[in-house]
């Protein structure tokens, strides 16, 4: 019997999808973040339940030929990636077969994902910095990012997945923040000014975002910040303030100031560009997203004489790039900000074939076809992680268009909507894109024919 805070030497027998070990036990399962497939581990065990248990190394005793040095500072202790003890291309083969056996399990049968797409170069890409900022044990301002599974700030001043630019540019935020005594955000008190600093990057324009997130809207010597930031790093288009005053876990508060520039920035997408706020959705590994933008499109097959849906369109992103090869664009959206962003990269590239609605998609999408009688030839599927809404899919099953393109960031919800809409559909071709190196995630493009 397995007991908690005892010692055991286990050999691995697999990898979970976040990378962590996996033993057998006692015919328990036993987790143990940080472990590679066949090494032999000394672990301690910290948490048992009726059918699995958690564990953490003391000691490897024999090493995976595919660990190697994380070579950061924090790699322990943060919650940002999961998988930097092992080489990349061994993280791509996990992250295959993790995706390869969540579908099969959902859909009965044997799946193979025909194209793995890897980044060349697997560092900084994040093009959306966000650090919270607190009060450090010894009443100190503090910043950097949580550790796993909690609201502890570990100081952070180099991280290999953030943008570079974006890094210095909140670490110099900090710095005055420091020397000018402006205060940093106590959750259990409340108080304190700076919640987080939040700065987003155009990868292909290199202009810069910076979002303020405070508590209040007066910012000790805002205009000296302002200047200090926009002299020293002139790729800065635009700052501005956030208020979020709630006791709450999310970054951004729905209210914004532009302090300087005019609240947004641009950046480019296979050729097409794009106005970013700090309210919009926008892929954060844009260098990957072009491949995967890429991957998608090819999967649709367009000619140029195809109307296309884009659901769950955010600022349009998909069905812009497309739009050149396609005879009309319909996207919808249930945040308004977003259709308007969506609405104005329409214009920003002369795409006049294209109409852009607010809505719940599982609402808007049949009430849209019931009214106009248009029917997709068709459609592009990006849904958060929750995946389709069952009402959305019963009415692609109803419509019928000649295929359809889902690009997925959970490849559990993916395998649950692909088991719905292959009543009428075959799932031709997959692929993975590695949007999200050193991390577990993955975003998986499917492409599926209307069966004949």
């Amino acid at each position: 019997m397995i007991r908690k805070n005892e010692e055991y030497i286990v050999e691995m027998i697999d990898n979970g999808f976040e990378g962590e070990g996996i033993a057998k036990m006692d015919g328990q399962v036993v987790f143990v973040p940080g472990a590679i497939k066949d090494e032999k581990v000394k672990i301690k065990i910290l948490k048992v339940t009726t059918k699995i248990a958690y564990a953490k190394i003391v000691e490897i005793l024999e090493k995976s030929k595919h660990r190697t040095d994380a070579n950061c500072d924090t790699y322990s202790k943060c919650g940002g990636c999961s998988l930097r003890h092992m080489e990349y291309e061994y993280t791509m083969k996990l992250k295959k077969e993790a995706v390869e056996n969540t579908l099969k399990k959902a859909l009965g049968r044997e799946i193979y994902v025909d194209e793995t797409i890897p980044m060349e170069q697997p560092f900084y890409y994040r093009n959306k910095l966000q650090y919270p900022l607190g009060v450090s044990e010894n009443g100190e301002l503090t910043m950097g990012v949580f550790a796993k599974r909690s609201h502890q700030i570990i100081p952070t001043n180099h991280c290999f997945l953030q943008n570079q630019l974006a890094q210095k540019i909140a670490n110099s935020i900090f710095s005055f923040a420091k020397e000018n005594q402006i205060s940093g955000y106590d959750e259990k008190s409340r108080t304190g000014i700076l919640r987080h600093i939040v700065i987003r990057v155009g990868v292909k324009t290199n202009e810069a975002m910076v979002t303020l997130v405070v508590n209040n809207w007066k910012i000790p010597k805002e205009k000296e910040l302002t200047n200090f930031l926009t002299k020293q790093f002139p790729e800065i288009k635009t700052i501005v303030k956030n208020l979020n005053d709630k006791n709450t876990n999310v970054i951004l508060g729905t209210k914004n100031k532009a302090i300087f520039g005019n609240g947004y920035i641009t950046d480019s997408l296979l050729g097409k560009k794009f106005k970013i706020s700090n309210l919009s959705f926008y892929q954060v590994n844009p260098i990957q997203t072009e491949k995967l933008y890429a991957k998608a499109i090819e999967y649709a097959g367009l000619t140029g004489n195809e109307t296309i849906f884009d659901l769950y369109c955010g600022i349009g992103t998909i069905g812009i790039c497309a739009s050149d090869k396609a005879k009309q664009l319909f996207g919808i959206e249930t945040i308004p900000e977003a259709i308007e962003n969506a609405k104005e990269n329409a214009k920003l590239n002369d795409v006049e074939n294209s109409e852009f609605f607010v809505g719940d998609v599982e609402k808007k999408l049949p009430a849209f076809i019931e009214k106009t009688k248009v029917k997709p030839d068709v459609v592009f599927v990006d849904p958060p992680r929750k995946g389709c809404d069952k009402a959305a899919l019963d009415t692609l099953l109803k419509i019928q268009p000649k295929r359809i393109v889902y690009v997925s960031c959970n490849p559990a919800t993916l395998g649950r909507d692909l088991k719905i809409l292959e009543e009428k559909y075959e799932v031709k071709r997959l692929a993975i894109c590695d949007m999200f190196p050193w991390t577990g995630h993955v975003e998986v493009v499917a492409m599926l024919q209307l069966k004949k």
